[in-house]
């Protein structure tokens, strides 16, 4: 996992933590040799010491769940990519509000603001 080509980055630096301490560095100088904060290093190996590999990955965060799936998100970028005329709408490209009002003219949702369209075709 420390050295995997298709592990995501951030599992990597906390498998690399892991591995300097099990080497016997002091979290100071792990810290230091990985450009990290001393905090970032206490955590992962604390982690890593009451959980073994599962404590690693990221935790359940609270908050608010998705409103829109990512079925819907992928519907909504689809739609972009295509062109307003090939949808009967007499528009030579698409803006955010106009897109917006067409995905939810055709039931992809039951509302989507402009903002929202707009936030999903920058990521």
């Amino acid at each position: 996992m420390a050295y995997g080509h298709k592990t995501e980055h951030r599992l990597r630096v906390r498998a690399q933590v892991v591995l300097h301490a099990a080497r016997g560095r002091s979290n100071a100088r792990v810290a230091q040799e990985m450009g990290l904060h001393l905090d970032t290093v206490r955590r992962w190996r604390g982690r890593f010491a009451e959980q073994g590999l599962p404590g690693l990955k990221d935790r359940q965060r609270c908050g608010r769940p998705p409103v829109f799936t990512p079925l819907q998100v992928a519907e909504v970028k689809a739609l972009a990519c295509r062109l307003p005329a090939e949808s009967g709408v007499p528009l030579s490209r698409w803006s955010c509000p106009e897109l917006a009002y067409e995905a939810t003219r055709r039931g992809i949702a039951g509302f989507i603001s402009a903002s929202t369209v707009r936030r999903w075709l920058v990521l």
